[in-house]
């Protein structure tokens, strides 16, 4: 499928056991197209490694009779009466997350019904163990090395890790995967590209293709298969900037004792992989077998230890729910907000006014009452006369 690997594991092997009793677990991190499963294997190869991919959606053999986990079941639901149901549960839990985050609400959902536990109070016991930390628990390998492949993500260069992928079968990957998997549910109109690995980038951006091809006349099969393609390559430029939004977030701008140090390799140019990305990696990673610190110097983002990522603030004016400080103040400077306040500041303008024109003065008052309205003496003078 088109969706690579988020991370790889190399763990070092029994070549090196000798020289340090706790041997490292080499993790591997970097969008989509910076060349980790290149370098995992170089590595293993090199230090004497088992690989082990930590790919969330690489393909598999699926069993469709499988019993229906619950929590697919709750993301059925609308999200903003499973936040409300969590917020009955588990109210601390609920106030960090936002109701269209069904995935995560549908989880807190799931631990509290499956368990009795509020998801609340189980990482607060996580986090009181011994080496846990605002983050969760402790680190499960005591000793983790992680590298970061990163680079200017440019278009092309993802543009052509797709062409190699179409160069290299992926449409007969594609077409077998749907023959058998969602060939059926396409036809009783029961497909979801939300759940599962029909999720994965590359399937759903060739539905059409797939469920036309043989049926339609060779040129309209052609332009719908050029039409995947460039959807395909599109969702893979946005899924490389969330990839290394997630690394920035997660490992570089979180401080704390539960973060382990993050090594940067520039990858960008390809010609010069042994010299900027292997050599470097390969005397990190001794480093770490050896017990010492690395020469090379973890990478450190600025960050700001006093904001608060969880953080609940409702909006009023735009009826929203907004979760984090720094996402708060973005949407205080957003134009759907600031055109809202200013709705808000011209009927309130305007409801003042009208309820100015609308009081009288209390002199003004009794000199009408003494001499009468306009009306009531213009009535006075007719009846007069």
């Amino acid at each position: 499928m088109a969706a690579a690997a988020a991370a790889r594991a190399v763990s070092v092997g029994p070549g090196l056991r000798g020289l340090q009793g706790t041997l490292p677990l080499v993790v591997i991190l970097g969008a989509t197209g910076t060349g980790k499963s290149t370098l995992a294997l170089q590595l293993g190869q090199r230090l004497g490694g088992e690989i082990v991919s930590a790919d969330s959606m690489q393909p598999q053999e699926m069993d469709t009779e499988k019993v229906i986990d619950r929590k697919v079941e709750l993301e059925k639901e609308d999200g903003h009466v499973l936040h409300k149901r969590l917020s009955q549960v588990d109210p601390e839990r609920a106030a960090k997350l936002h109701p269209h985050d069904k995935r995560k609400v549908a989880r807190s959902l799931q631990v509290f019904e499956e368990t009795g536990i509020s998801h609340s109070e189980f990482l607060h016991r996580q986090q009181a163990e011994e080496g846990g930390g605002p983050l969760g628990g402790p680190l499960k390998f005591p000793n983790p090395c992680i590298l970061w492949l990163h680079t200017d993500q440019t278009d092309e260069r993802l543009d052509k890790r797709v062409d190699d992928m179409l160069a290299a079968g992926l449409l007969d990957e594609l077409r077998d995967f749907h023959r058998r998997y969602n060939q059926k549910k396409v036809a009783e109109n029961s497909q979801d590209y939300q759940r599962g690995i029909f999720q994965s980038i590359g399937f759903k951006e060739f539905h059409e293709y797939l469920i036309t091809e043989g049926k339609c006349t060779p040129e309209t099969s052609n332009q719908l298969l050029k039409k995947g393609i460039e959807a395909l390559k599109q969702v893979t430029k946005r899924y490389a900037r969330k990839q290394n939004r997630w690394v920035k977030n997660r490992f570089l701008s979180r401080p704390g004792p539960s973060v382990p140090p993050v090594y940067g390799l520039e990858v960008s140019d390809v010609s010069k992989w042994e010299e900027s990305v292997l050599e470097p990696a390969l005397e990190i990673v001794r480093s770490f077998i050896q017990g010492h610190q690395p020469a090379a110097a973890p990478v450190k983002m600025p960050c700001n230890e006093t904001e608060n990522k969880r953080s609940y603030h409702m909006c009023d004016l735009c009826d929203r729910i907004i979760i984090g400080d720094r996402e708060w103040a973005a949407h205080r400077k957003s134009k759907s907000h600031l055109h809202q306040l200013k709705k808000r500041r011209k009927l309130d303008s305007d409801a003042v006014a009208t309820i100015e024109s609308q009081s009288i003065s209390p002199d003004r008052d009794k000199e009408l009452k003494e001499k009468g309205s306009p009306g009531q003496n213009d009535e006075e003078l007719k009846s007069s006369v």
